[in-house]
């Protein structure tokens, strides 16, 4: 991934997001201090995050958390984990009936908590595309995305539910979109990652059980309830 800082409709720098980077870091780093992202679109098949910055004045180099390791793993003698970026794109839905919540199911690392519809971009799919189409397969749902307001990433060394060691770096394209129609979530997607999903009163969020991540942006995005 690109990532382009903008300031005053121009372009200040534009470099790639390294294994394990955070796109504030990036703009700190170059005399920058990232205000918010913008967009996140294709050009010439590279996915591209504008990010609008300010001139640095003494501002400390943003804190995100370092590389974690699963507990108990031992990573075999000559064996190197598996380098591993993920894009995804997410959506905060909200709609007369609450907010809209899906249940991962054992194919995670984290079966049983829950957090946003969305997931992996396909090659070549802009995640626009991407997390309307996951927004239906997992719930069901037809809605309609507002604006990009958050980039989550995460960078840890496990074990994947494919059995093999990688050194994981998921950055998370977050959207907040609107549901004019709410209907009773059903997952299309039998047998993936999403085990259930439900409407939730925006006043009960907290009531789920959310992976660290999920908990800390609805922190963000959500009434505290």
């Amino acid at each position: 991934m690109i990532v382009r800082g903008v300031a005053d409709g121009s372009a200040v720098f534009e470099t790639v997001l390294p294994h394990g980077g955070h796109p504030d870091q990036l703009a700190w780093d170059r005399g920058w201090v990232a205000r918010r992202p913008v967009d996140a679109v294709l050009e010439g098949g590279q996915l591209v995050l504008q990010v609008e910055v300010r001139a640095r004045n003494g501002e400390a180099r943003p804190r995100r958390p370092r590389r974690s390791q699963d507990p108990g793993l031992v990573i075999p003698r000559g064996v190197a984990p598996e380098v591993r970026q993920r894009l995804a794109a997410y959506a905060v839905v909200l709609s007369d009936r609450g907010v809209l919540a899906t249940e991962y199911s054992d194919q995670t690392a984290v079966a049983g908590r829950w957090g946003m519809p969305g997931g992996g971009l396909d090659d070549g799919e802009a995640p626009v595309d991407a997390v309307l189409r996951e927004v239906a397969e997992e719930t069901s749902q037809t809605v309609t995305l507002s604006e990009l307001v958050r980039v989550q990433t995460s960078h840890w060394v496990g074990r994947s539910p494919r059995g093999t060691i990688e050194d994981f770096h998921a950055v998370r394209l977050i959207y907040t979109a609107t549901c004019a129609a709410p209907v009773d979530p059903v997952v299309l997607d039998q047998g993936g990652t999403t085990e259930s999903a439900r409407w939730l009163p925006v006043r009960d969020w907290r009531t789920l059980r959310w992976t660290h991540n999920w908990a800390q942006v609805l922190g963000e995005l959500l009434p505290a309830g």
